[in-house]
This record gives structure tokens, C-alpha cells and sequence, in this order.
């Protein structure tokens, strides 16, 4: 990867978007807030672009169609550009995160059943929940591994899951059988019995606890607080060759954070819009609002330090990729770590 200089990645503001029609994939959860209201509140079409959210099944899917040029970026997650660049799942493609589109946001998810039988209760301290799960399975005379979902190999929600079964001294490749699921899918698995608990964004844990089809245990914003969730992710080729499009696609992206922190009503006005059919439908039937930095969970979507990607806030999962990566024989390069998650894109659409 190359990193382009400041004046080949710096269109000015006035500059036209060589593109006036983008196609954006998302995955239903609430941190595709920020493409949504973008759209539907018109901060795109303020800047010259007509963009289409394309909603996927899978997170697979969605890198494919983003790599194969069938969607021009998407909201993705926050480990995905570094996977895709280094070629972890597919065929290398150097991909970028210009923007954070959230931190926090996930929640670990029990069946009601394995939380009354552990006492594996959400507590202050995500230890207590996961030490109480621990010691059930050493004692329980029912001799079968824990089935756990996340939603991708490469996925804060698979490193959070590791780092909490850890605190509960579970071996994540030996005491539970970890598969990757679609969030989607997520609250169904649990209640058909598939699943005995999953990690996932939002809405899905707070949908399950609603339906008395799972309980959350812990949040991610325990295990890392403030952790970098969701970026919007474009391929570097796609950067380079329509930087004014990517500069108006980040000042609509940035507006559309600064219009919902800036009232109580915006983050109704942004649930009913989440709430259409094309988006997440009846899947945040159960939320009044949106609900912004609020406990246990804290997801948080606005605020310009938390939109602006950095690379030294990945350690959290760039070092679970490095050794994976040593695992192959493979070394993790600091260039590439630096580079896709560089704020030269940001910097330079937001401050021309």
C-alpha cells in the first residue's frame, strides 16, 4: 500500500464529485445510523451525491460486493479494511476506513436459561458474569461445550467474546465452540436453541432482552471501553480515483452526526427513519429513541474526535490479527495498519 500524498487526496470543498450516483452497503444495526440520516435528512444530496444504501446479509457478502466494485463503500466493521488489505478470508484488496462511523455498541447475550442456571448476571465488572459462567460449566454434570455466535472471524465481536470467556478462564477454542452468524440472525438462533448466547451490535441484544429470549451479561464498552466499532470502508483504488466524491460522501457522513447530537428529537426523527422497511424495520420496534452513550452499553455516533479514524486506537484487534497472522508465518505490516486507517482522507475533506 501507498500512502497518497495530501494534495492528491485533498480536492477542494467547491470541487464536483466525479460520481453523482453511489451505491453504500450496510448490515442492519444501529451504528448505519449515520448513512441513513445522511440519506433520508439529505445531507448527500446537499453535497451532489445520490446514494442508494444497499442493506446485505452478511458481512462476507458485503466485503465481496465492495471489493468486486458492485458497491462504491460500506459500513463496515472496524477490523474489515485491515482484513481485506492483508487478504485475511479473500484475495487481498487494499481497502481504507476514512471515517468511524461508531465506538461501543455491542452487547454478549446469554439464554435465560444459562444465566439463571451460572448466575452469569450483567454486573459493573464484566468478570463476574464471566467467572460465574466458568465455574458452572466445571461443576455442571451436563458434559457439552458452550455453542457462542459472533458475527464475523474478523470482528471486534469475535475478540471481545475471546477476551470475556477468558476472564472466566474458558478456552474459547476448547470449553465453547465459537460460529459467526449474521446479526440478524442472531435473536432467532437463540430462541430455536441453535446458539447459547451471542456478541453483537445493537440492536439485537436490547431486541433479545425484550423478548425474553436472552439476557445481556456484559457490554463491549466494558471489555474496551470506546473501542472503534463500524468505519465506512472503500477500496483504496476507489479513494484514489474519485476523491472529491469520497470528500462530499465525509462531509455528509460529519453533518449527519453533528444534526442528531444536536437535539432529543433527532434521535427520535433518526429511529422512525431507521425503522422503515429498506433499514432495520421491526427490529428497533422496541426502542422509543436512538439511544446515544447510554449505560450499559454506550454506543456512541456523533462527536468529530469519534469520527475521525486513528490508527493507535486499533491495538484491540490489530493484535489479535498479528497473531493470527504469526500463526501462518505471516507478519502483520505496520504501513498497511497505518495507512487504512489514516485521517488523511477526513482531515483533508473536513478542514480544505
Amino acid at each position: 500500500m501507498t500512502t497518497p500524498s495530501l494534495a492528491e487526496s485533498s480536492p477542494n470543498e467547491t470541487s464536483p464529485p466525479e460520481l453523482e450516483r453511489l451505491s453504500l452497503g450496510f448490515i442492519p444495526l444501529l451504528d448505519a445510523a449515520l448513512p441513513v440520516i445522511a440519506r433520508e435528512h439529505g445531507f448527500f444530496a446537499e453535497q451532489g451525491l445520490d446514494v442508494s444504501l444497499s442493506r446485505e446479509n452478511a458481512w462476507s457478502t458485503l466485503r465481496d460486493k465492495v471489493a468486486a466494485g458492485l458497491l462504491d463503500g460500506a459500513h463496515m466493521l472496524a477490523p474489515l479494511p485491515l482484513a481485506m488489505s492483508l487478504g485475511l478470508g479473500r484475495a487481498p484488496c487494499d481497502t481504507l476506513a476514512p471515517v468511524t462511523l461508531s465506538r461501543n455498541g455491542n452487547t454478549l447475550t446469554l439464554s435465560p436459561t444459562l444465566v439463571d442456571a451460572s448466575g452469569a448476571f450483567l454486573t459493573e465488572d464484566p468478570a463476574k458474569s464471566a467467572q460465574a459462567l466458568g465455574n458452572w460449566q466445571r461443576r455442571t454434570t451436563v458434559n457439552r461445550e458452550l455453542r457462542l455466535a459472533m458475527v464475523y472471524p474478523f470482528s471486534c465481536q469475535h475478540y471481545l467474546l475471546r477476551e470475556w470467556l477468558a476472564l472466566g478462564d474458558l478456552d474459547p477454542d476448547g470449553d465453547a465452540t465459537l460460529v459467526a452468524l449474521p446479526p440478524q440472525r442472531m435473536v432467532d438462533a437463540l430462541k430455536a436453541g441453535e446458539i447459547d448466547g451471542f456478541c453483537a451490535g445493537e440492536p439485537w441484544g436490547s431486541l433479545a432482552r425484550y423478548r425474553d429470549i436472552g439476557r445481556i451479561v456484559a457490554t463491549g464498552h466494558q471489555l474496551w471501553p470506546d473501542h472503534p466499532e463500524k468505519v465506512l470502508g472503500v477500496t483504496r483504488s476507489w479513494a484514489n480515483r474519485y476523491p472529491a466524491t469520497l470528500a462530499a460522501m465525509i462531509r455528509a457522513l460529519v453533518k449527519a452526526a453533528e444534526w442528531l447530537a444536536a437535539s432529543p428529537e433527532h434521535c427520535l426523527q433518526a429511529r422512525h427513519w431507521l425503522a422503515l422497511p429498506p433499514y432495520l424495520d421491526q427490529a428497533v420496534s422496541h426502542l422509543a429513541t436512538l439511544p446515544l452513550d447510554a449505560p450499559p452499553i454506550h454506543q456512541r455516533l456523533t462527536g468529530t474526535t469519534m469520527l475521525r479514524p486513528d490508527a493507535q486506537f486499533t491495538t484491540r484487534f490489530s493484535d489479535p490479527i498479528a497473531r493470527h497472522m504469526l500463526s501462518y508465518g505471516r507478519s502483520l505490516d505496520q504501513n498497511t495498519l497505518t495507512e487504512c486507517y489514516s485521517p488523511v482522507h477526513f482531515d483533508a475533506a473536513t478542514h480544505p
